[in-house]
């Protein structure tokens, strides 16, 4: 798929809920919470314009249930994809519109990418050079695989400073 970078969009957070208000229909009472989290969830970010939404639920193994529902609906079936413990929904075909990622509720990816994006929230200047590598990367990367790829190890770094900084604001809270 070519990669699509795009500047922050204020639609992104009404996109993320409306579509909510949907899976809530479909799985009522299994979602704990929903979150939206990733690049378009940061205020300013650069972002490929797909949606990264959790769902925090009580029993991952009951999301399988729904797979003839979300394929219905237009959503890719991508089960684990690589996380396990985690059900992964993709919907939009080649112009993706949503990542729908279903956690356990003690899954521990859920602190990981919730701590990434409150990190990112809290601190402009680290988000803003986030978005100044994600552009350097997207003019060197034609397809979204390679633009993975060429990302890990810097956001791999980041998150360890995420991480840092909750660790030592959690100490002194």
């Amino acid at each position: 798929m070519k990669i699509r970078l795009s500047d922050f969009s204020e639609n992104w957070a009404e996109m993320f809920q409306s579509e909510a208000q949907l899976l809530k229909t479909i799985f009522s009472d299994q979602i704990i919470i929903f979150e939206h989290f990733g690049s378009t969830s940061v205020q300013g970010m650069k972002a490929k314009p797909v949606i990264d939404m959790m769902c925090i639920v009580k029993d991952i193994e009951k999301i399988d249930l729904f797979n003839n529902k979300m394929d219905s609906l237009g959503y890719d079936v991508a089960g684990e994809w690589g996380i396990s413990g985690r059900r992964l929904f993709r919907k939009g075909g080649d112009n993706r519109t949503y990542h729908i990622h279903f956690y356990q509720s003690d899954n521990p990816q859920i602190e990981r990418h919730l701590i990434f994006r409150d990190y990112l929230r809290s601190h402009p200047e680290e988000a803003a050079r986030y978005s100044r590598f994600k552009e350097e990367v997207a003019q060197r990367c034609e397809h979204t695989r390679e633009y993975s790829a060429a990302k890990r190890g810097f956001v791999k770094e980041m998150e360890q400073q995420a991480l840092r900084w909750y660790s030592e604001k959690s100490h002194y809270d």
